[in-house]
């Protein structure tokens, strides 16, 4: 008789086990083993000595999370302008809850962690004497000066970012193993934060180095670099970041990229490290301390609405749990029940309603979690976590300079929701030209939607671009920034781009080429939109 081989899978805190699977029975977390994190922390080197006496006192070597509120937090309603119209009759904007806190936050009894089968946090206990001394770590700063929490200033000099490029240059090419060696120091010593990640690490591991490389070519802007983080320091607190975590990141983050920069490093290196990350932890901390005091880390969303509008393309309307602020043209994260804790951006694709309803345009992309979950899985009744709206891809309604927009694929939603706002709040003589690119004609999904509103505003043109074959009566053929440069002059235009990333690049090429100033071209050139 043959012999059976039993597999025996382990499901730890950090596993891809029954506790990431919806629908399967919750069990308590195991304690973190990883072997090779064991293995490697043991080479890891002896710390380098503190600061000098001219920086400021280190924070404490372990610092306590406090434990979480047991009364949900007071978030003031936000306010709404009151949109102007030529009638004299437009309503002013009246959000679905004017004041609704209590059914978004967590803790004890919430609905929340009810509707997600959620297993409470495990509260932060200081390190035993086991793990490693504290070193404060690294990031990228601007250049000269940034004032920290306390009102001084700690100069980052020339010398420090060129230190900071040059180690970062040598970790590059080992950029997958030093992120994972960073992961797994973390959740070593650290495991309270694993539940803070999701269950599979290989994109957030990918968009740690890039966030440190932005950071370091960003830093001959220093104005431009303090809004990235501000803006990166309020998004973190979607996924229960505290003050209290920002300590041992920094402790394993340098001891990593000393692993990995070699030769390179040294005192003076790790020096330049331990000023950048101490600069940009207090400007993320700063900004989430701020926006507590008036929205909350997230708002809950219904799905009220579900139309499938193409086999890959669906289009979602979701109803918030309080009001939610935002302008045409941004975006917002979106976290869904089947794959907690990961994360994707989507357009709006209307301006601000009455009703406070939000609507998105998603795309369904290959091995993408959350957006296949949205479009194949999602109905209405489902509920969706939704982080504060973000990006400048807005308009300056006091300009009236008439628009030229570029949408490919769903990066027509944004372009819409901009055409919305525009006939609502901008100036009677600006017009609006709109290029709306897709492979095929099927593809153009929202083009009836798009000339219905253009037979209600005049001044607006909508151009269908396909890039692909196939018949389609009345519409241009090529790829679209080629044929948005064959029409024009676009002087005096202010251009707005959105869609794929190679799309958006040739079309910023174009227009520059046609003598369109940089200034007056915009686009949220976000990986993520169209990721996952």
């Amino acid at each position: 008789m043959k012999s059976r081989r039993t597999l025996l899978i382990r499901t730890g805190h950090g596993s891809a086990g029954a506790a990431s699977v919806p629908g399967l029975p919750q069990s308590p977390p195991e304690p973190v083993a990883v072997a090779v994190a064991t293995e490697e922390a043991r080479a890891v080197r002896p710390p380098m000595p503190l600061d000098p006496p001219d920086l400021p006192p280190m924070p404490p070597v372990h610092p306590v999370i406090p434990p979480p509120p047991v009364e949900p937090p007071a978030v003031p309603a936000p306010s709404y302008p009151q949109a102007p119209s030529t009638t004299g009759t437009s309503p002013a904007f009246q959000p679905l809850f004017t004041d609704a806190p209590g059914l978004n936050w967590a803790g004890p009894g919430d609905s929340w962690s009810d509707a997600w089968a959620a297993q409470p946090t495990a509260q932060y206990t200081p390190p035993g004497p086991s793990a490693p001394p504290a070193i404060m770590s690294s990031a990228v700063v601007p250049s000269a000066v940034v004032p920290s929490a306390d009102g001084t200033e700690l100069p980052l000099t020339a010398r420090d970012i060129e230190l900071i490029r040059d180690s970062l240059a040598l970790v590059e090419p080992v950029a997958d193993r030093a992120t994972a060696h960073f992961y797994a120091l973390l959740f070593l010593h650290h495991p309270e934060v694993r539940s803070l990640f999701p269950a599979a690490m290989d994109v957030q591991r990918d968009r740690l180095f890039r966030a440190l490389l932005a950071a370091a070519r960003g830093a001959e802007d220093p104005a431009a670099l303090r809004t990235r983080l501000s803006a990166l320091g309020r998004g973190h607190r979607r996924y229960g970041t505290l003050t209290g975590h920002y300590a041992p990141v920094g402790e394993c983050l340098v001891q990593a990229l000393a692993r990995y920069a070699g030769s390179r490093w040294d005192a003076e290196t790790e020096l330049a490290w331990r000023r950048a990350y101490r600069l940009i932890s207090t400007i993320m901390i700063e900004a989430a301390e701020e926006a507590a005091r008036t929205s909350p880390p997230w708002w809950q969303g219904e799905v009220v609405r579900h139309e499938q509008r193409t086999r890959d393309v669906a289009v979602l309307t979701v109803r918030p749990d309080q009001a939610y602020p935002f302008r045409a043209g941004q975006y917002c994260s979106l976290e869904t029940p089947w794959w907690p804790r990961v994360w994707r951006h989507y357009s709006f694709a209307s301006a601000p309603r009455p009703d406070g309803l939000l609507t998105f345009h998603v795309k369904a992309v290959q091995a993408g979690w959350v957006s296949n979950a949205l479009v194949h899985r999602a109905a209405p009744g489902d509920v969706l976590r939704l982080g504060p709206a973000t990006g400048a891809m807005t308009l300056d309604h006091a300009s009236g300079a008439d628009l030229l927009c570029l949408g490919g694929g769903t990066g027509i939603a944004p372009i819409r929701a901009l055409v919305e706002e525009a006939a609502e709040y901008g100036a009677s003589g600006r017009s609006v030209e709109v290029f709306y690119g897709a492979r095929s004609a099927a593809e153009l999904y929202e083009l009836d939607g798009l000339r219905e509103l253009a037979g209600r505003l005049p001044r607006l043109t909508v151009r269908p671009v396909l890039s692909g074959t196939g018949p389609a009566e009345g519409v241009l053929t090529g790829e679209l920034p080629e044929v948005v440069g064959r029409f024009g002059p676009w002087d005096g235009r202010e251009a707005v781009l959105s869609g794929p990333p190679a799309m958006i690049r040739r079309g910023v090429g174009v227009l520059l080429r046609a003598g369109l100033p940089a200034e007056r071209i915009r686009h949220d050139l976000v990986g993520e939109l169209a990721a996952g």
